[in-house]
């Protein structure tokens, strides 16, 4: 089963609407890969290789304004793998090798003849960098439509890539297109703070630049902004920020504005957020007004401002995507759009927008745009387009939420997938996956290789939604962050356990998989409890939980991990550090499970030393003792990161490996 992903359309500020496409194809040459649509215009991004893999998304600005450009950056750049543009009225296409956090943007003007010729210089950045547009009419680069992204030779820019060094000492830089980047202007640096991490956006009407602030990766930030009216002359040197808020005690999102009075989504005295109104001119928190409050039990996923009069909130509820509509004036709800089981996974709609697209994926359809235009009652969504895989019917399978109870009791939601009529016999191969960390949702998604391993390998797929994450918000985050992180492993186990009670599977049938800190969670439960599972496959996992800050990013890690360097948070490391835990067996006749691990080489973000380190300690430890058989490999992946951005060639070679490895550990075969 081939699937194009396509993204939900947005308005290119001409009249026109464009959406991207994936279209899988993966060859060498200058050949498509991703392509933007817009009427019967086409724009494509190309390569000479099949070694990198173009990401292409398409935001327009209007047409009377001009682009100019905040961007943070890293210590000195040694190595270009992350690919991105910036726009000016054009699109944001983007280039990754492997999944380094490192950045380079490049101009290309082209006409619809299709001849190219550079529009300015480029940009480089560091790692862990990122690209913010800041629109306004005073601008001092212009450009016409239309631009295009165009890299002649990206084998020339990618270096090492290998460095485990910390990320330190970020910065914001002010940007003019058209100009060298050595006349880049700092506009925001932390000398005194040096694992800040910044990003910047502006304000609707393109009055503000906003600062979010970040020491590590709990939901909390810092808030500055700048007024831009405030330097007329231009941006010379640091901004005059206007610190809002100067603490991390809650998180602070931008949603729209109207003149002073801002409206933010926080988590401030609401573990499922809310909408606050914020007046610049009366800052104080006394004068905050509660535009929208939290919900009883639903998180809000995000909130945006379309047709300059509605707020489109998206929330929630048991794990599963509701999107409401509301009066910004007010906070009062207007209606609820219907959606099925599932994911949106793509919002499309700006202030001065009538019109919204949403695009909408379950674990049985790849993705289905909707249209709404709003000025027209009443208000009715359709199907823009529906993508649909041949020879795949959803009819066929099921889809069931489940809440079983975990060892002290919490019920922990999971879905399960399998083809409708099963005899719930314990006979059938299980994939289990988790993540249960930093306040991610796990929610319903699209996968062509986990529906094979239920169509023709005969599997159950369970995704189980455990404490860690922020599915029910900050309090099941906190649940299974620091001292509570065992529960994550706790309500994985339990999962596993919940199948083989219901006749979902057997112990020796269970495959489970996670990836990062899924990676983590995969090796901690497979050393506690090595008897429950027939196969583990960690994906770039964090394995040493005694050093893991003292590489690139992993600092910020602490927030949800904690730090060796505390005595009190070593005791509780210690005792679940996958590294060291690895165990021989007591009870006779318990082996570990086959495992496979797998990383790449260039991974910046989950350095390789770790997946490295715990094989190796694995095979010396286990790998020769007579009772066990089941292999331990590692797959190391070259001139790759930590997943995304992956051409097409490489992850069908590696899902491929990883299915063949399970069916053959579970003596698995294939079923037409």
């Amino acid at each position: 089963m081939t699937t194009p992903n396509t993204a939900a359309p947005s308005n290119a500020g001409t009249g026109e609407t464009g959406w991207s496409l994936k279209t899988g194809r993966d060859r060498t040459g200058f050949f498509t890969f991703t392509t933007l649509v817009c009427r019967t215009r086409v724009f494509c991004t190309c390569r000479r290789t099949s070694k990198l893999s173009p990401v292409c998304s398409w935001t327009q600005t209007p047409s009377q304004r001009t682009g100019r450009l905040l961007y943070k950056v890293m210590r000195s750049l040694r190595m270009v793998s992350t690919w991105r543009t910036a726009p000016v009225r054009a699109a944001p296409t983007g280039l990754r090798s492997g999944s380094c956090a490192w950045t380079a943007l490049y101009f290309w003007r082209t006409d619809w003849r299709g001849s190219n010729s550079p529009a300015c210089p480029g940009l480089t950045t560091e790692r862990d960098s990122s690209i913010t547009l800041i629109l306004s009419r005073r601008a001092r680069a212009t450009f016409q439509l239309p631009i295009a992204t165009w890299v002649r030779d990206l084998e020339s820019v990618c270096l090492s890539g290998t460095e485990t060094s910390t990320n330190l000492h970020q910065k914001l830089y002010y940007h003019v297109l058209g100009t060298p980047q050595s006349q880049d202007v700092l506009c925001a640096e932390f000398p005194d703070q040096p694992k800040w991490m910044s990003g910047a956006e502006v304000s609707d009407d393109g009055r503000y630049v906003l600062l979010s602030i970040r020491e590590g990766c709990d939901p909390v930030n810092r808030l500055w902004y700048c007024d831009l009216n405030d330097v007329p002359q231009g941006i010379t040197g640091l901004l005059p920020w206007v610190k809002l808020i100067d603490n991390f005690d809650a998180e602070y999102e931008y949603v729209t504005n109207e003149g002073t009075v801002f409206t933010f989504k926080t988590n401030l005295d609401a573990p499922q957020y809310r909408l606050i109104n914020v007046d610049f001119a009366q800052p104080s928190i006394s004068q905050w007004k509660e535009l929208i409050p939290q919900h009883d039990k639903d998180v809000i996923v995000f909130a945006t401002c379309t047709y300059s009069k509605f707020l489109f909130v998206c929330f929630l509820h048991d794990v599963k995507n509701v999107l409401k509509m509301f009066h910004l004036s007010s906070g009062e709800e207007i209606r609820t759009f219907p959606l099925d089981v599932g994911s949106i996974v793509g919002f499309t709609g700006r202030k001065k927008d009538s019109e919204i697209f949403y695009s909408f994926t379950s674990f049985l359809s790849p993705a289905i745009i909707y249209h709404c235009d709003l000025t027209k009652e009443p208000l009715q969504p359709h199907v823009f387009r529906e993508v649909t895989v041949k020879g795949f019917s959803p009819a066929d399978y099921q889809t069931t939420q489940v809440f079983y109870p975990s060892k002290d009791g919490t019920q922990i939601p999971m879905f399960i997938v399998h083809k409708k009529g099963i005899e719930l016999d314990g006979s059938h191969p299980a994939f289990l996956y988790g993540y249960g960390g930093f306040n991610i949702s796990i929610t319903p998604s699209y996968s062509v290789s986990r529906l094979i391993f239920v169509r023709h390998l005969g599997g159950v797929l369970a995704v189980a939604n455990i404490r860690g994450g922020g599915e029910y918000g900050e309090t099941w985050h906190k649940a299974g962050m620091l001292a509570n992180k065992q529960n994550c492993f706790t309500d994985f186990q339990c999962a596993a356990e919940y199948l083989i009670k219901e006749g979902y599977t057997s112990p020796n049938k269970i495959t489970i998989n996670g990836g990062s800190n899924g990676g983590l969670l995969v090796a901690a439960c497979v050393n506690q409890r090595p008897d429950l599972f027939g196969c583990a496959v960690a994906q770039v996992g964090v394995m040493d939980m005694l050093k893991f800050h003292k590489f690139t990013i992993g600092h910020a890690w602490t927030t949800d991990f904690g730090c060796s360097e505390i005595k009190e948070q070593f005791d509780w490391l210690i005792k679940y550090s996958p590294l060291h835990n690895i165990h021989v067996p007591e009870a006779d006749g318990v082996q570990y499970p086959a495992i496979l691990l797998l990383t790449g080489d260039h991974d910046d973000r989950v350095v390789p030393l770790h997946s490295l380190k715990y094989i190796a300690t694995l095979q010396n430890v286990i790998g020769q003792l007579p009772g066990q058989s089941n292999p331990l490999f590692i797959y190391v992946d070259t001139k790759s990161g930590h997943g995304a951005g992956k051409p097409t060639s490489k992850v069908i070679q590696e899902v491929a490996d990883t299915y063949a490895f399970i069916a053959r550990c579970l003596n698995l075969s294939w079923i037409e």
